[in-house]
């Protein structure tokens, strides 16, 4: 099962959310805001307070920054158009 803790105005997040969608993958999307339940959670899981992170429980792989996560997902579930990919991260930060 794949978890993915985002927000809805992060454009890294909606990068992810694009190629989940289109290597037609089911996942549960997890909304981490401040103070959330998820964030929490996420927290725990990973220790870092940013988005997207990605959760595969199935091949035991947490992770974060877009262009990882759109690598790993093409990797291993299929193939999508490849995104542009730059070193610096690909994350929002969480106040």
């Amino acid at each position: 099962m794949l978890e993915l803790y985002q927000r809805e105005d992060c454009h890294f997040c909606r990068k992810v959310r694009v190629v989940l969608n289109e290597l037609e993958l089911d996942y549960i999307c997890r909304i981490s805001h401040t103070g959330s339940q998820q964030r929490e959670i996420m927290l725990k899981l990973g220790g870092q307070p940013q988005v997207p992170f990605l959760v595969d429980q199935s091949k035991g792989i947490m992770m974060y920054e877009s262009d990882a996560i759109v690598e790993y997902l093409q990797k291993t579930y299929g193939k999508s158009p490849q995104n542009e990919v730059d070193n610096n991260p690909k994350v929002c930060p969480i106040e």
